[in-house]
């Protein structure tokens, strides 16, 4: 467990000298691809992380020109994210990316072994979290 966490934090340096973006930012790049519009507590809980958190990875996000944010016409107070054009160029990028690590051992386990792993994540995280 150690050994995977300190490896995803030294991918994480990695990829900011191959794409300029960390994992978590990555990752918000992922996830607002896939979701146009998501809004920023949204974001927070698709990538559980708290929403103070989520913030600062967005305001870095829109200094490098990969997302914008429009406040939304029913609530003022919230905003809409979305991906600019060099953001959604970004998105498409595979190599040299944490994801890119996750599909090469997905692909070199069998489902089951996939799933259980999960269901053991899944627990641990909720473990952790009633700590």
């Amino acid at each position: 467990m150690w050994a995977v966490d300190h490896e995803l934090q030294r991918a994480s340096k990695r990829m900011v000298g191959r794409i300029g973006l960390t994992a978590p930012q990555r990752l918000a790049v992922r996830f607002i691809g896939r979701h146009s519009g998501v809004t920023l507590g949204q974001l927070a809980e698709l990538l559980h992380l708290h929403a103070g958190t989520v913030t600062g990875i967005v305001r870095k996000l829109e200094e490098l020109g990969l997302v914008v944010q429009t406040r939304s016409l029913e609530d003022t107070r919230r905003r809409h994210l979305a991906l600019t054009a060099k953001g959604r160029e970004i998105d498409r990028r595979r190599k040299g990316t944490v994801e890119a690590a996750v599909r090469r051992t997905a692909s070199a386990v069998t489902s089951r072994e996939l799933a259980t792993a999960a269901a053991v994540m899944d627990v641990l995280a909720k473990n952790l979290a009633a700590e």
